[in-house]
């Protein structure tokens, strides 16, 4: 990628600008080693509503992710927010 091309979030697809963080679609301690890029509160969205057991057995297939009620919710609200946007994620 050369320096011009923007990052966009896996999960949301909203440009990233500064706040970056890497997710594993199969989670490091399921023996996942690729990354995609992903904003800080979309990252924490996928951690809260999945376990690493869940996540491992979906893998890197995103529509799966989306499908989740809860997950096309926050997708649907955080669509319109700016890049950086960060506000804390419930838990269950």
């Amino acid at each position: 990628m050369d320096g011009d091309e923007a990052l966009t979030c896996w999960l949301c697809t909203r440009p990233i600008e500064t706040l970056l963080q890497w997710h594993h679609p199969v989670p490091k301690a399921k023996k996942g080693r690729g990354t995609v890029p992903v904003h800080p509160i979309c990252h924490k969205a996928i951690h809260t509503h999945f376990t690493n057991s869940q996540l491992a057995r979906i893998g890197d297939d995103r529509a799966l992710i989306l499908a989740h009620v809860d997950i096309a919710k926050f997708v649907s609200w955080v669509s319109s927010k700016p890049p950086d946007f960060h506000a804390p994620t419930r838990t269950r």
